[in-house]
């Protein structure tokens, strides 16, 4: 393997099991199951490549041929989901701490998942098509979670707090340039991840949003 098909599959694994541990902790103050958890951990980390190789005619997607990437997601639930059982009575005291636990977590999965859905484009010849490619980078960070909470009965969170779509876009647009112009891959990964992780961050912290029509 290529340092950079190493660097990929390194991105692949931490970013399934970020958005895994995101998904997990969504079900659990949903109050699902144990195959609920399972399902969501998994879904919200496949998701968006899902709805990327549809989009390129990738089919079957790319998910079903790496089984990997499934044990990945469903250990990584199912061990959420052990941790949370044992300390289940303190789940309600340590909301505040996991709610910043989902959003370290939520933010590197969208890092991650940003650059390699944007790197999918290079990869099937399509780096002439800037948009395109820009768009399956945000589609594969920000999908899984559409349908995450959706599968919870909420609004999507990419439509409403933190900046979300944009911080995404903005380290699409960034790894897409780099991706062209620089010899350097680890930088060209690392520095989106970087950028998207810190503003996702920090929109977090300071509660930065798109404006929105408040009507009494």
């Amino acid at each position: 393997m290529t340092k950079t098909e190493i660097a990929l599959l390194i991105l692949e694994i931490l970013g399934t099991v970020a958005f895994s541990v995101s998904g997990a902790l969504v079900a659990i103050k949903a109050k699902f199951d144990l195959l609920g958890v399972l399902l969501l951990g998994f879904i919200t980390s496949v998701g968006g490549g899902i709805l990327r190789d549809v989009l390129i005619g990738r089919l079957p997607p790319a998910i079903f041929s790496r089984s990997y990437i499934f044990i990945v997601a469903v250990v990584t639930a199912l061990i959420v989901f052990i941790i949370s059982y044992i300390k289940r009575h303190k789940f309600t005291e340590l909301k505040n701490k996991i709610d910043h636990i989902n959003i370290l977590f939520d933010a590197i999965g969208l890092g991650a998942f940003t650059v390699m859905g944007t790197e999918v484009a290079f990869a099937y010849g399509l780096k002439e098509k800037n948009f395109l490619s820009i768009t399956l980078g945000v589609l594969t960070g920000v999908g899984g979670g559409v349908i995450r909470d959706i599968l919870v009965n909420d609004t999507p969170y990419v439509l409403k707090k933190h900046v979300y779509a944009l911080v995404s876009i903005g380290g699409s647009i960034l790894y897409y340039v780099l991706r062209l112009y620089s010899d350097n891959a680890l930088i060209s990964m690392l520095a989106p991840i970087v950028l998207i992780v810190l503003l996702r961050l920090l929109a977090a912290k300071y509660r930065w949003s798109l404006p929105k029509v408040h009507i009494d």
